[in-house]
């Protein structure tokens, strides 16, 4: 348990205290992708301390949402419990209702590979979803993303993925898109995908107009009102 307490018996309270000192949520969110080790996850929040990294995974630990264990030919890995896995829908929650409040941005800002997972995570759209086989860059990060029956799954192509991050596929996809931030517009709503195409949002460099069609189809995230 974090050692802050805030002295009140309820459970969105003991939520708090276990996940909601800085940085947790993100460590949570990484995991929600698969197991990593410490350096990975490291690379994935190149801003965090070593020190707050290794003090929040020994929080979670002892709460319960997060343990250690030894994978075959990775050495010692982190990965949620059942219990953390239980946070998954509310993270995705999360991500949608942040994805209202998101501007450009930042200088400094960058795109991971498991937050643009999550990412796609968060808009997935299962009854709407169109069959897909794409390759998505957004910046330096590249993803497989293949959707059939309903069923999404991704995929980390470049950078390297680590050998906890699945298995890569083996055939070439069907189109690749190439994107930068603006990219959320488009999932958003804002704008169609031809108005995506015309505005250098987004560029087919394999595959036609149909396939960002799909992918607008599949991936979305609708406003709320304020």
């Amino acid at each position: 348990m974090a050692a802050r307490s805030y002295g009140q018996y309820c459970g969105v309270t003991t939520a708090v205290e276990l996940i909601g000192e800085r940085w947790a949520l993100l460590i949570v969110r990484d995991l929600l992708v698969g197991p990593r080790r410490y350096t990975d996850l490291k690379q994935g929040l190149p801003r965090i301390p070593t020190n707050i990294l290794s003090t929040r995974l020994k929080e979670l630990q002892e709460g319960g949402v997060v343990r250690r264990v030894p994978l075959h030919n990775c050495g010692l890995v982190y990965e949620l419990t059942e219990y953390g896995r239980a946070l998954e829908p509310i993270m995705l929650a999360i991500g949608r209702w942040g994805f209202q409040a998101m501007g450009d941005p930042g200088e400094d800002d960058v795109v991971t590979p498991d937050s643009l997972t999550m990412a796609l995570r968060t808009s997935f759209r299962e009854a709407s979803a169109r069959d897909l086989d794409i390759e998505l860059h957004v910046g330096d990060v590249a993803l497989r993303v293949t959707v059939r029956a309903g069923e999404l799954a991704v995929a980390q192509l470049a950078p390297p993925a680590p050998p906890v991050g699945g298995r890569m596929p083996d055939s070439d996809p069907d189109a690749v898109l190439v994107a930068g931030p603006g990219i959320r517009h488009l999932i958003g709503g804002r704008v169609t995908p031809a108005e995506a195409l015309a505005q250098d949002l987004v560029h087919i460099a394999r595959g036609d107009a149909k396939t960002l069609d799909s992918f607008a189809e599949t991936f979305r995230i609708d406003p709320v009102a304020a």
